[in-house]
């Protein structure tokens, strides 16, 4: 897939719910992901595939999502950008928030190689 392909995809796969399915189709074994700090005891910098698929696993089990929306993708080159905008609580403190951020994404090979997430304040 070239990087418009695997944006539309991961758009889509977002839009339904199916974190864990974007993360093990479209993601390569040696990807990157930074979030703006760390979180659930987990770095804010992870690498390896495995370690993001349990960060996605974590988030899921974690929150209980109320909504979520995917706007994009915006498609440069080898560089994508999706806006995220979602409703969860989080199930150990009952804490009900909204959030809005955007997803940076590097593509080689057809797969995702990095992602990195901004949050929109």
């Amino acid at each position: 897939m070239n990087t418009e392909e695997v944006a539309k995809k991961l758009v889509e796969l977002c839009q339904k719910g199916a974190y864990e399915e974007a993360v093990k189709s479209l993601y390569g074994k040696d990807i990157v992901s930074v979030e703006p700090r760390e979180m659930g005891g987990m770095p804010a910098e992870m690498t390896g595939l495995d370690a993001v698929s349990k960060k996605t696993q974590w988030w899921i089990q974690n929150h209980e999502i109320h909504s979520s929306k995917a706007t994009g993708p915006f498609v440069a080159r080898d560089t994508f950008v999706v806006r995220f905008d979602i409703d969860v609580t989080d199930k150990s403190s009952g804490q009900r928030m909204q959030a809005s951020e955007v997803g940076i994404y590097k593509v080689e090979d057809g797969k995702v190689v990095r992602e990195e997430f901004l949050p929109m304040v």
